[in-house]
């Protein structure tokens, strides 16, 4: 094997009932839920095991659960006794790389993480902004529409690159409406619309970065003990100033997964782990590259199978 990643997942995988049977039957677990609720005040942990889903998805509490729900899978990881040689998340998910570095404590994760997330709430009046998945198109094909559009008084851009033939735009509904038709006009096999309450990653943002940057101030950031691949620049970071003007920048740039997958493999990464609800990291790794070794860690079962091939039991 040669180097291994941890990628941790972003908001749109969260589901009632995660971690749950795993918090029933490891007091470890449990006791990371339960700090979570302590911190924030209220019981995120209902919200997460009990539902309903229409209130966990809410952004505010989508990114603390879903850093919670990783963080606790990642302790079970890490009590196997791996460890990676790189890590990475998707948007939110890099606030939980960042705490599998030993960048951020958990505690100050989940309260940065909930402030983020009321911050791109609030950042644009709901209905105002929104996101859509074009797919089939290339990136310098589709940030000549956006800029084209934007230019008209319309503000779009590109959001996540996910990999290839999948980027989300972002920004006014106007704009991103009008990205679309010229998007599916010049040959984009499909657009979807997504079902998000604001334009994440876009300069719309830019009022919520100020307010989170605020935050970053009040909590302890250490350099990273394992290198972090940033969203923004999709190159290794680990020190602390870095690392906290990345995260601030990370709310109005776009995500460059598909090449922080790909400068994971050119640094020798072969084998990708992504511990969090969902698989959808896993999918978008094998769509970036098929040779490389992937898994997805998200409830006891996964977790068991991972660990026992991950040491070649």
């Amino acid at each position: 094997m040669g180097k291994l990643a941890f990628i941790f997942p972003g908001q749109g995988s969260q589901t009632v009932g995660m971690g749950k049977e795993l918090a029933a039957q490891d007091e470890k677990v449990a006791a990371i839920f339960q700090a979570a609720d302590e911190r924030l005040g209220f019981s995120l942990s209902s919200i997460i095991f009990a539902g309903p889903q229409e209130t966990l998805t809410l952004t505010y509490n989508a990114q603390p659960a879903l850093l919670t729900t990783s963080v606790a899978l990642l302790e079970k990881v890490k009590e196997a006794g791996i460890v990676p040689d790189y890590v990475a998340g998707h948007s939110l998910g890099e606030y939980t790389a960042l705490v599998a570095a030993g960048a951020i404590s958990f505690l100050d994760a989940v309260y940065a993480v909930r402030k983020r997330g009321e911050f791109m709430e609030e950042a644009v009046p709901s209905g105002e902004g929104t996101m859509a998945a074009v797919l089939g198109m290339a990136a310098e094909e589709l940030e000549a529409i956006t800029e084209q559009v934007t230019k008209e008084g319309n503000p779009v851009q590109l959001a996540n690159l996910n990999c290839p033939g999948q980027i989300v735009i972002s920004g006014s509904k106007t704009g991103v409406e009008r990205a679309a038709e010229l998007a599916k006009a010049k040959g984009a096999k499909r657009v979807i619309p997504l079902d998000v309450s604001g334009p994440f990653h876009s300069a719309l943002m830019k009022p919520a970065a100020g307010k989170l940057a605020d935050v970053l101030a009040t909590i302890t950031i250490n350099d990273a003990a394992i290198p972090v691949i940033a969203n923004v620049t999709a190159e290794p970071m680990t020190e602390k100033e870095t690392i906290q003007r990345l995260l601030i920048e990370q709310l109005y740039s776009p995500v460059r997964w598909e090449q922080s997958v790909v400068n994971m493999i050119e640094l020798g990464v072969d084998t990708f782990v992504e511990i969090g609800p969902g698989k959808v990291l896993a999918g978008l790794v094998k769509k970036i590259n098929r040779n490389v070794t992937v898994y997805s860690i998200y409830d006891v079962a996964s977790l068991e199978a991972t660990v026992a091939a991950l040491k070649g039991e």
